[in-house]
């Protein structure tokens, strides 16, 4: 999926908006730009959770965002439906 989502895309920028470390965990806030060939620029919104060992090396990493929704957001008429159908089943 991942590789089919760059194929797609024309530029990807990454923007850490807060960085915070808890003894052996970081946790980032970031901001990633799709700009896409076809379709307008989308914005996803995430943070990643990192676990790093005594040599300072990621042993596990976690990423909380959501794709669909950033994605869909950005397509007219459609983002709307989306939100209004994730509403009714999830509250």
């Amino acid at each position: 999926m991942t590789d089919r989502l760059t194929e797609r895309s024309k530029d990807l920028n990454m923007k850490l908006v807060k960085v915070v470390q808890q003894g052996d965990d970081i946790f980032i806030e970031w901001e990633m730009t799709i700009s896409y060939k076809k379709y307008p620029s989308s914005i996803l919104y995430g943070l990643s959770r990192l676990t790093i060992n005594e040599q300072g090396r990621i042993i596990e990493q976690r990423d909380y965002y959501d794709l669909w929704g950033d994605i869909f957001d950005n397509i007219p008429s459609f983002g709307k439906r989306y939100r209004k159908f994730m509403k009714k089943k999830f509250g």
